[in-house]
């Protein structure tokens, strides 16, 4: 199969799971199961790559491994965070804004379709990892290995040490400054576009360029739409001891906190 042949199937892959998961929103009136399930998309897209190139060479067998522990490590813990809470509030108002009559339909093209392009889209370079993975590991595919490390250390401690913060009820209403947070406003995005970087890179070490754009892509919209952007207006909005922290602390990139 063709290098496009293969990227449509996992489309098709991934829009039959969008699908799935859109009809169980309607029955259970909750779209916030689509989040649970980003993670787990890109071992799904991953899994078709790995199935459908040729080989076993030792970088197919890293992408699968590495992509596998990142996705399904975050469905995890989302479903573990979100599950019993109800659906969230920006879904919530969407329902309320459109009436329950016409967000049924609406929520497919809004949120699971988008969503599902997006998955799709950003998945090129783990295609493009494996589809040209036959020659021999070099230095990049290390470099790539040691970011993404470091990436999943951050988003994984970043997450841990929040949820562990949020279950102290004395801590209502603070602001998290220590640990990862010390050294970063948002430890798990930065730590999520590491791993993507990482990604990129043992895609380029394998000979594939174009496909690395999906790597940038999910850095965008990390920083500039659904990520640090969104989650920054809304803590400036409702924690008065955030704008102190934002004084002191890098929004992204880990350093030394400002005296």
């Amino acid at each position: 199969m063709s290098f496009i042949q293969i990227y449509l199937l996992a489309f098709a892959s991934i829009m039959l799971m969008m699908t799935i998961l859109w009809l169980i929103s309607i029955k259970i009136k909750n779209v916030s199961i689509v989040d649970l399930f980003w993670g787990f998309g890109f071992v799904v897209a991953s899994v078709v790559y790995f199935l459908t190139t040729e080989g076993t060479e030792i970088r197919k067998i890293l992408i699968m491994t590495m992509v596998s522990i990142w996705g399904l490590r975050l469905s995890i813990y989302l479903a573990w965070r979100n599950l019993g809470k109800g659906e969230d509030f920006r879904y919530q108002k969407f329902r309320k804004d459109f009436g329950e009559n016409r967000y049924w339909w609406y929520s497919f093209f809004s949120v699971f379709l988008l969503q599902g392009v997006l998955m799709w889209l950003i998945s090129a370079p783990l295609l493009g990892a494996q589809f040209y993975a036959g020659s021999e590991p070099g230095i990049l595919d290390f470099i790539g290995v040691a970011i993404w490390v470091t990436g999943f250390v951050f988003e994984a401690g970043g997450d841990f040490q929040l949820a562990r913060f949020k279950a102290n009820p004395s801590n209502k209403g603070k602001v998290l400054d220590t640990g990862f947070w010390r050294y970063t406003r948002h430890p798990n995005y930065f730590g999520d576009a590491a791993v993507w970087f990482g990604y990129g890179l043992i895609c380029l070490s394998a000979g594939s360029y174009i496909p690395i754009l999906g790597s940038v892509l999910m850095t965008a919209l990390i920083i500039k739409v659904s990520g640090v952007a969104l989650l920054e207006k809304t803590l400036k909005d409702t924690k008065p001891a955030y704008q102190e922290y934002v004084r002191k602390t890098n929004a992204f990139i880990p350093w030394f906190p400002k005296k």
